[in-house]
């Protein structure tokens, strides 16, 4: 099957987020499994350096039509780890410091969308099935749909959309239509939601086939309460709504050969290593170090979406126990404020990076014994998945992806892999808290759940199948 990934991000060129780790591993899932899958994105020229962008090969170029422009379009190819990626040049639209949050996003990925159409002939790709990612893509479908089905060459693709985050749905004011889109009058239903032109409307609409990266967000994002006002096009076309839990590298995320590790561990070792690199963390961030002491972690985008709104109201309970806490994100600037302050009341127990780093974030989650992950709403979520596989055991709100990947630990059956709360209440979290650091000094229990986690499985072989069976059905 010859597959064609759309994103606006993929590793290992640029990420931002999940969706750059899931571009990156599933179509390497994809040909592994004996298919035909190739990567297309934004060559950002600003954001990717070095033998990144020194190592792209230059294709061809054409011009793309967007309503009443005519618009440069070049196209550059690189392969890495058995993947072929193609990289859409246009220095008006991508050379720019940052991926997203320009004037123009709407323009820019409608741009986007509708090059990844018109450069096929150009690359001799012609997709069985093209995977669409997120609004940034979403339109894709319907442009394939208005514009491109009279060809022969692109009649028999389908298509299917994924949708990553429905909060965010490529959402712009009715004058797109014409002036960016150029749809006409029979085909502007399509990307209408309410009063107001939606990308992610167009994709959910046109594709063969909707995903979505977890079955129990399939499921929520039925609800006013998550659809953030789709739910009517959603249980319109229920029909083709599937759930497929993400996964993750497993070869990029492995404790026993993580060379950002202080130490490296396995399962056997894991109590060792996890100490050794505790220890050597706090070293470096300047706490004291206590074997018998929970470092409780997290690893996020300080936002009310991750729960920090939950994190601030109990944090000073929290910070009462024998316990220490370590936080690594950016974000909103009133939780970014927050956790400094609560770094201030308490030096030698809270530590606050405003920061992102992998090499930061690996240690992290070498050296931490829980994962605090108290998210209002996730989609799927790969930090839990990384905190298990390093054997920090999660301590997650059962929403989305959190609820399908981690099992509550049973200390009757020996069975669960973390520790979890259903309601967004702060206090229900607490409570989830304290129980994680009640099994923590009940060594056998904690041998149990630590290795409940580690023994995991979610690479992307599973994963992978799922979406190749969604794939062969339509």
């Amino acid at each position: 099957m010859k597959i064609l990934f759309v994103a606006s991000e993929a590793a290992p060129f640029i990420r931002s987020g999940g969706l750059g780790d899931v571009a990156g591993a599933l179509p390497k899932a994809f040909n592994q499994a004996g298919h035909d899958c190739r990567v297309i994105i934004p060559f950002y020229k600003e954001e990717i350096k070095g033998d990144l962008q020194s190592n792209l090969r230059y294709l061809a170029s054409t011009f793309v039509d967007l309503s009443w422009r005519r618009q440069y379009c070049g196209v550059f190819e690189a392969r890495y780890d058995g993947v072929t990626y193609y990289l859409i040049d246009n220095e008006y639209y991508f050379k720019r410091r940052g991926l997203y949050g320009h004037f123009d996003d709407g323009e820019r990925f409608a741009f986007f969308s509708k090059a990844v159409l018109e450069v096929l002939p150009l690359i001799d790709f012609f997709p069985d099935v093209l995977h669409a990612n997120d609004w940034h893509t979403a339109l894709t479908p319907v442009f394939l749909d208005v514009f491109y089905r009279y060809s022969e060459d692109y009649q028999k693709i389908k298509t299917v959309f994924t949708i990553h985050n429905i909060e965010f749905q490529g959402k712009y004011g009715t004058e797109l239509m014409g002036d960016i889109l150029g749809l006409p009058d029979w085909a502007r239903s399509l990307v209408m939601n309410g009063d107001c032109v939606n990308f992610m409307k167009g994709g959910i609409e046109c594709s063969n086939a909707v995903t979505t990266v977890s079955e129990t967000y399939a499921g929520e994002i039925l609800d006013p309460f998550y659809s953030y006002g789709l739910e009517g096009i959603l249980s319109q076309r229920r029909f083709k709504l599937h759930g497929v839990v993400n996964g993750i590298d497993q070869k990029e995320y492995d404790p026993k050969h993580d060379k950002r590790l202080f130490a490296q561990y396995g399962i056997k070792d894991v109590a060792a290593g996890k100490a050794e690199n505790k220890k050597s963390l706090l070293e470096m961030i300047n706490l004291p170090y206590d074997e018998n002491r929970p470092l409780v972690a997290m690893v996020t985008r300080l936002t009310e979406q991750k729960g920090m709104d939950l994190v601030g109201a109990v944090i000073d309970d929290i910070m009462r126990a024998d316990i220490q806490v370590v936080i690594l994100g950016t974000g909103d600037w009133k939780y970014e404020n927050m956790i400094k302050a609560v770094e201030n009341r308490y030096p030698n127990k809270f530590r606050a990076i405003l920061a992102f780093s992998q090499d930061l974030a690996s240690k992290i989650y070498g050296a931490s014994d829980l994962f605090l992950m108290p998210s209002k709403f996730e989609p799927c979520g790969l930090s839990q998945l990384i905190a298990m596989r390093y054997g920090a055991v999660p301590i997650v709100r059962e929403t989305g992806g959190l609820k399908d990947t981690v099992p509550a630990y049973n200390a009757e059956t020996g069975e669960g892999k973390g520790f979890t709360f259903k309601t967004y209440n702060a206090y229900d979290m607490l409570d989830a808290v304290w129980r994680s650091y009640a099994c923590f000094y009940d060594k056998a229990q904690w041998s149990k759940v630590v290795k409940n986690a580690m023994k995991s499985d979610y690479g992307w072989s599973v994963s992978a199948q799922k979406y190749l069976d969604i794939f062969q059905n339509i």
